[in-house]
């Protein structure tokens, strides 16, 4: 149960605030740096209302909880934005800043529920049934996904995202991103029955947020979000069809991870307990706004979410840790979650902590809700990409590769498995695994088999050792180099790869040499 400060009301009176130039007004909530920033763009500006920020949004910085952040609401003109956003992000290192809100009563009961006892702890009451186990325990389920996922498949989403001159939530490209990203997730999805990929339409702009679900089998009214932004934007101006923000970082990157996860989970034919949501929230570079509808929509419907992640930024690697969690504004106990399912199925990976303030992401949309959420980030805040919300945030400016969004796509993986094989019910049917080991010399072959696989399950192999073993999968016979169903054939041996069952039938698994070594076999499936 959360605990919250008084809240501190500074209040104005409306005609106090005289506007100093012209322009449409807004409302939007901003810290206390947030708002310096802002006053010195207009200096006219000024907060509606003010609070204290819960102090236990930030369980990792005492002084912090001492010193609480301000959280203002103020009335600006929209065309101060940019300017805002750029200053925030030059000054003070920092993403995000402010939130959007339609009107003066929806920012007052924003600040409301980031400050007011009662208000918050109805909100952590609502969520005390539904506070996930947090066990982790689907070994043989996650190790076979997180093996098969490839860097490849992430920078290819990366380029085609990064490939429109923005993807701006009012621009024409910015809609073409949004129909693209449909199609593409829609394609992934094979055909399930259980998986729909539905464009979620929002009031006031073109673009819309696009919603992937895998629907739960036995606990489907629990629900897990992931979520990425869509939108990208160009901080030194232009029109929305004419800037060039191409926006391969922030956050072409996360939503490309997000579509690894969702290739990955369906190629192994994972039928999740509670239901998944992968989520790319429109206008996310203007105040949160689509992420701020959609969790607004699930909160007014009751929705049970039980856990948030969201990635925004997954492949710079700008400081020493490959991955810091953010705690402010998250959950303590999610955080504490998610570094464990790291330190399980990623043990080589260093995890940092760090802060990012108010409204820096998505995740705070569904914090404000009181949902469980957390934002794991590519480096320490005051060490991510450069080139951020300009033309130069390109695939070439990180290398031309994304083997460091590869760590959070396989991070976002198995945090879904391990949320989404849990709940109440009857179990599903237990997997079966089998292990092998042996050495080849170039050119040798050992094949397995076969594995009597049931109708709907499905085998997933995986191999790690040493030299360069390749990895094949057949269905009804034994495979070779040139007759298979499935092959991952990386330059290392370390490979993986599945196939799925619509009856059942034999499968049968080779490893070939392609140079000497040896080799630790490891074969999951579904047995008949």
């Amino acid at each position: 149960m959360r605990q919250f400060l008084t809240i501190t009301a500074v209040c104005v009176g409306l005609a106090a605030l005289t506007p100093a130039y012209a322009g449409d007004k807004v409302w939007i909530s901003l810290g206390d740096a947030a708002l310096a920033q802002l006053q010195k763009h207009r200096p006219a500006a000024r907060a509606v209302a003010s609070v204290k920020a819960d102090a236990a949004q930030d369980a990792s910085a005492l002084s912090f909880a001492a010193r609480p952040e301000g959280i203002h609401l103020v009335e600006v003109d929209e065309d101060a934005l940019a300017s805002l956003s750029h200053s925030i992000h030059e000054e003070l290192r920092r993403c995000g800043g402010y939130m959007y809100h339609p009107t003066q009563e929806a920012g007052l009961a924003s600040l409301k529920r980031h400050s007011t006892p009662a208000a918050s702890q109805q909100l952590a009451a609502a969520l005390v049934a539904t506070r996930p186990s947090y066990t982790i325990d689907q070994q043989a389920v996650v190790t076979p996904i997180l093996s098969q996922m490839q860097a490849s498949n992430i920078g290819q989403t990366i380029v085609d995202l990064s490939a429109n001159i923005n993807r701006y939530y009012t621009s024409t490209s910015g809609v073409a991103a949004s129909n693209w990203l449909k199609q593409k997730w829609t394609t992934l999805g094979g055909g399930r029955s259980d998986i729909t990929v539905e464009q979620f339409t929002h009031s006031g702009w073109a673009q819309k947020s696009v919603i992937a679900t895998i629907q739960g089998t036995d606990n489907g009214s629990e629900v897990i979000v992931m979520g990425a932004h869509l939108d990208s934007i160009n901080q030194s101006g232009g029109s929305g069809e004419t800037m060039r923000a191409p926006g391969a970082d922030d956050d072409a990157s996360g939503v490309a991870s997000l579509t690894e996860v969702l290739r990955a989970l369906v190629q192994a034919n994972y039928k999740p307990r509670r239901t998944i949501k992968l989520m790319a929230y429109a206008a996310e570079e203007v105040g949160l706004r689509g992420s701020q509808e959609i969790a607004n929509s699930f909160a007014a419907a009751n929705t049970n979410v039980v856990g948030v992640l969201q990635l925004d930024m997954t492949n710079y690697k700008g400081a020493a840790n490959d991955i810091y969690i953010f705690t402010d504004y998250t959950d303590s106990a999610q955080n504490t979650f998610l570094t464990n399912v790291i330190a399980t199925y990623l043990p080589t990976l260093r995890v940092g902590t760090d802060r990012c303030g108010y409204a820096c992401s998505d995740h705070a949309s569904w914090n404000a809700k009181g949902f469980f959420a957390s934002m794991p980030f590519e480096s320490s805040f005051s060490a991510d990409n450069p080139y951020i919300h300009s033309a130069n945030d390109t695939y070439a400016n990180m290398g031309s590769q994304a083997d460091h969004a590869l760590k959070f796509a396989r991070m976002a993986a198995a945090y879904a498995v391990e949320l989404g094989s849990d709940g109440p019910g009857t179990q599903p049917p237990t997997d079966k695994t089998e292990n092998f080991s042996g050495s080849l010399t170039r050119g040798q072959s050992k094949s397995f088999g076969p594995f009597k696989v049931a109708n709907g399950g499905s085998l997933a192999a995986s191999t790690t050792g040493t030299g360069d073993m390749d990895l094949y999968v057949r269905k009804s016979a034994v495979p070779t180099t040139s007759n298979y169903s499935c092959k991952s054939d990386g330059s290392t041996a370390t490979e993986g790869c599945s196939v799925n069952m619509t009856a059942n039938g034999d499968v049968y698994v080779l490893v070939y040499g392609y140079s000497a070594g040896n080799y630790q076999l490891k074969v999951t499936y579904r047995p008949q």
